[in-house]
């Protein structure tokens, strides 16, 4: 098998393959480990950790408690950033290649007629060949002045050498709000410019939760506002109509595309979508029986464990059928969310609103702000048998920690967990995860009724 791609799909699939005796071979163009480990998930929760630290150091939330937030160094935090990433570059990949017999070619690899593989001239023939090449940070191209102004993306954001004093940044979904916060929380001004809404596709409240957030954290946010011009002159200026904004620099975060450009696909009858996404079947397959794709470059939810599961899952690796995504849950610094009723042909649904504030842990926390919310498919009587009865089509989180919590709403949906279940079961204080099952309380009752302990 020939994979194209080096991160966590490439290896997953790698490792199955090998685990069958297949010989592999996977091709990287640029650097091995691919989003996650390199510009996604690992530099950015290591960043968004020192930038947390630093907020919570400046936060007045407790009495009798006082405390400051002094300048950042901000070439220090780059630095032992990239010292995390060299090291689990070299020993969650380079190493586990070598463990497994893999080899790993650098270049640029193009399908060539007769369904082979030219890297850089040299010609790779294999039984199977995998597309895993990611996505990477879209652009828009209708912004006069955009191109030519020096923008940063979430890739180059966390590569600058200083600290910046100020910010704008375009976008209002997950991967602009994580980068907005974490550059205001380490001490530059920010501006997010949205064309919508601030987290249009979470539910209302939870999307008015996080513009609250933001705002009591001095991110100021401009929501309905399209950018028709671009200018740098030092600083850089954004104009929307007849509004501008003035920043020191400009983050670009309006979303990942599938990395599809030049692979030469259309001579090997590879088909693609709208967004240059691989098109697949439910097995992973595209239009040439002989290549699969995995990942981002599907077209398919953009988390890692996706890729993977993707990749363990697909027909070249001769394993189980792919995974349900219902349940694909993505952890976005302080929100998560799992869900699966927006689906054409889905069943009416009931849900449940709780206030984190009704949680006792927010008692230990000095903290009220979040919310858990909670979906069945059921009728609009609370009081119905068959509304305890019915299973959750999604589950909501917005808190800090939540990202660690939501896992407990994961295993209620794939479990088939009831209602009246997940209200009668143990539950610990004082967690937040409590707010999952204040969520299905909500169902029936009122949980700020509730004293301490009442079940």
């Amino acid at each position: 098998m020939a994979i194209v791609g080096s991160g966590g799909g490439a290896f997953a699939a790698a490792i199955a393959a090998r685990r069958r005796s297949l010989r592999v071979v996977m091709i990287e163009h640029a650097t091995i480990g691919g989003t996650c480990v390199n510009v996604g998930c690992i530099p950015s929760k290591a960043l968004l950790a020192d930038a947390e630290s630093r907020h919570h150091a400046g936060d007045a939330r407790f009495t009798g408690i006082r405390a400051s937030a002094g300048p950042v160094d901000f070439g220090a935090l780059i630095a032992a950033k990239d010292e995390i990433v060299d090291g689990l570059r070299q020993r969650r990949y380079r190493d586990i290649a070598a463990d497994y017999g893999v080899d790993v070619l650098d270049g640029h690899a193009r399908f060539i007629d007769g369904l082979t593989l030219d890297i850089d001239g040299r010609r790779i023939d294999a039984a199977h060949y995998l597309i895993a090449t990611g996505a990477e940070a879209h652009v828009p191209d209708d912004v006069p002045g955009l191109a030519d102004s020096g923008y940063l993306t979430s890739t180059t954001a966390m590569a600058v050498d200083d600290l910046p004093e100020s910010m704008i940044v375009i976008g209002g979904g997950y991967v602009a709000m994580e980068q907005a916060q974490l550059f205001s929380q380490l001490g530059t001004r920010v501006t997010i410019l949205v064309r919508s809404s601030l987290a249009r596709r979470e539910e209302p409240e939870l999307a008015h939760g996080i513009r609250e957030a933001f705002t009591d954290q001095g991110i100021a946010v401009f929501e309905g506002v399209q950018p028709t011009v671009v200018r740098r002159d030092g600083d850089i200026t954004v104009v929307a109509g007849d509004r501008e904004f003035r920043a020191a620099q400009l983050l670009v975060a309006t979303g990942r595309a599938p990395r599809t450009a030049d692979l030469g696909l259309q001579a090997v009858g590879v088909e693609t979508g709208g967004r240059g996404e691989v098109v697949v079947g439910d097995d992973l397959s595209t239009t040439n029986p002989r290549v699969w794709a995995a990942g981002d470059v599907t077209g398919h939810p953009q988390f890692v464990y996706v890729a993977a599961r993707h990749s363990r899952s697909s027909s070249t690796t001769r394993s189980a059928g792919p995974r349900d995504a219902s349940t694909m849950t993505p952890c976005r610094g302080s929100r998560s969310q799992a869900r699966r009723w927006r689906r054409p042909g889905s069943p009416k649904r009931r849900r449940s609103n709780a206030a984190f504030a009704a949680s006792h842990a927010c008692s230990g926390s000095s903290t009220s702000r979040g919310r858990s919310s909670a979906v069945t498919p059921v009728g609009s009587s609370s009081s119905s048998p068959s509304m305890t009865a019915a299973g959750f089509l999604g589950v909501h989180l917005l808190a800090d920690g939540a990202g660690d919590a939501i896992l407990a709403g994961v295993y209620a949906i794939e479990g088939a967990v009831t209602v009246a279940q997940l209200a009668s079961s143990w539950n610990p204080y004082l967690t937040i995860g409590e707010a999952i099952w204040l969520a299905a309380q909500s169902f029936t009752r009122d949980p700020g009724t509730l004293s301490c302990c009442a079940t």
